[in-house]
């Protein structure tokens, strides 16, 4: 399967004073194929988020490369990284940014009015889709307040996936949602996924990491080790079975 994304020694420090440098990220290598569903565990504070915002082109690493489809990140001007997470990335994030003054509808098809590569009836038959797909339809005029947690996590998806996205990343997107709600999320999730849309997630839930093709374990900004579940089905009588396998696996690591 063809590489979409990779990092290269990819390295992260802060200079807190002239003579003390915090490491956060030391020389990871990783590789995501197009399509493939990879998660990111490890203890708080041992690197995740910064790891996904490193990669993604969101901040800029120490040393080493990123590589997206085919391409160095570190060669774009900040223009060309903003279009590049317009057109070809999704973001979903645990704490979800949308604008209060904007129906439900409008914070989905904002950033594909921003791209300006549709019409706008493209743009809003697009989001009428992905919207019914996600189980939102109804609520494309209500305000989002009118709305709950969960329900506005699933516009956060609609959003990040208006542009038709090569990859979605998600930091914690179902940490401030009860059990119910998160495994909805991570169905629909799955079911991106299997519509060939990569998927890179930090996760502390065991339950949605279960979900993933891929999980990698990450301790002290080095990522040491990982499990391949293969393909999640949904319903498939065998998906408790990758949960227990994975908790084993995470209880070896010591997490």
């Amino acid at each position: 399967m063809e590489i979409l994304l990779e990092a290269k020694e990819l390295s992260k420090s802060y200079l807190l004073s002239p003579d003390h440098e915090q490491h956060v990220l030391k020389d990871i290598n990783v590789q995501i194929k197009k399509g493939e569903f990879v998660s990111v565990m490890g203890p708080s504070g041992s690197g995740k988020s910064t790891f996904l915002y490193n990669i993604s082109g969101m901040d800029k690493l120490s040393t080493g490369s990123v590589v997206f489809a085919g391409e160095e990140l570190s060669s774009f001007s900040e223009v060309e990284l903003s279009n590049l997470r317009l057109n070809k990335m999704g973001f979903i994030f645990q704490n979800i940014h949308l604008l209060k003054n904007l129906s439900i509808l409008d914070n989905i098809v904002l950033t594909a009015y921003m791209a300006k590569k549709r019409s706008r009836s493209d743009i809003n038959n697009r989001a009428k889709e992905i919207m019914m797909r996600s189980g939102i339809a109804e609520l494309a005029n209500n305000d989002i307040s009118q709305a709950s947690g969960g329900q506005l996590q699933r516009v956060a998806i609609c959003r990040a996936l208006i542009n038709n996205p090569d990859i979605l990343f998600g930091d914690e997107p179902t940490g401030a949602l009860n059990s119910k709600s998160a495994s909805e999320i991570m169905d629909i999730l799955a079911d991106i996924n299997q519509s060939g849309t990569a998927i890179l997630l930090v996760t502390h839930d065991v339950k949605v990491a279960a979900k993933s093709e891929r999980v990698l374990f990450m301790i002290d900004g080095c990522i040491v080790d990982e499990l391949l579940l293969g393909k999640y089905i949904k319903g498939d009588e065998d998906n408790k079975k990758r949960e227990v396998r994975l908790t084993d696996w995470l209880s070896k690591m010591g997490f």
